[in-house]
């Protein structure tokens, strides 16, 4: 095969700027480092320092709250399960890095949405970006977060926020632009400032999208803390990446399973949420 008369070394470039951004901001990462490592360690603790049934019977209990009986007995069978298995720390240590990382994650998506949806140069400017973020392949996340912050389990987060964070960004936009314009312009028409209107018109409308939203940041962040399992991110993911190196089908299985559990659970009880809404309760009225 010929060689390409022009080559752009986008790679380099790339390797580059990691290592300028490394090297320049290294008194930054330390402490953002000791700071996520701290936050991940108080979270792990309380998930994992309590017996199994005390920890398990606070979950069950959400989901009843949640969803009902159904979901709350299925959870309990599934942490059953999982205890059962001997990987109850595991799933707690990999909840512990779901949760912080997805924490984070809509810290920063809902504002930008926010920002996005109230101004159409932002939104112009963050959607190409959102793309590349959507469409890159995950483990390529992996790369500059251990080379910045080397291995365990503060890669993982960073590595999971960067790819968990658009669908914030995006639901959040989209549930405020489809929000009824004659809605917006009755608050204008009655002297409500622009805050006033994001915070009880505009916000309130687009809770069920938004929460969508906050669904989709959930369930990729626990796909994505199996892969980080490969920079020794801990949990399940660890559970996963040593029986494939080691290609034990039985430890695998259960590895997997245990991530489905955990799946299953998350994705019920945050769609409830979107369910529970007063928006949402009002349309499902609307449609009855």
């Amino acid at each position: 095969m010929n060689d390409p008369v022009i080559r752009i070394p986008l790679g380099e470039w790339a390797a580059d700027a990691i290592d300028w951004l490394t090297a320049t901001f290294r008194a930054f990462f330390d402490l953002l480092k000791t700071a996520l490592s701290g936050v991940f360690d108080v979270t792990a603790d309380a998930l994992t320092l309590p017996p199994f049934y005390v920890m398990a019977a606070i979950l069950v209990a959400i989901a009843f709250l949640a969803k009902g009986w159904k979901l709350a007995l299925g959870s309990a069978v599934g942490f059953t399960l999982i205890w059962s298995m001997d990987l109850w720390t595991s799933a707690m240590r990999t909840l512990a890095l779901v949760l912080i990382a997805s924490a984070i994650a809509l810290a920063i998506a809902i504002p930008l949405g926010i920002w996005a949806s109230r101004n159409r140069t932002v939104s112009r400017i963050v959607r190409p970006i959102l793309d590349l973020m959507q469409t890159m392949p995950v483990f390529v996340y992996l790369l500059p977060a251990v080379t910045i912050f080397l291995t365990g389990p503060v890669p993982g987060i960073m590595a999971t926020i960067a790819f968990a964070l658009a669908p914030g960004v995006r639901f959040t936009e989209l549930g405020i632009r489809q929000v009824d314009r004659e809605v917006v312009e009755a608050g204008e028409a009655f002297g409500s400032s622009r805050g006033r209107i994001l915070r009880q018109i505009q916000l309130p409308l687009a809770m069920p999208t938004i929460l969508a939203g906050v669904n989709q940041v959930i369930m990729l962040a626990l796909s994505m803390v199996v892969i980080a399992g490969l920079v020794g991110a801990g949990g399940l993911g660890n559970d996963v990446v040593g029986a494939t190196q080691r290609v034990q089908i039985g430890p695998g299985v259960e590895a997997g399973l245990a991530v489905v559990i955990l799946a299953i659970f998350l994705d019920r009880v945050t769609s409830a949420l979107g369910e529970r809404s007063p928006v949402a309760r009002a349309r499902a009225r609307a449609a009855s």
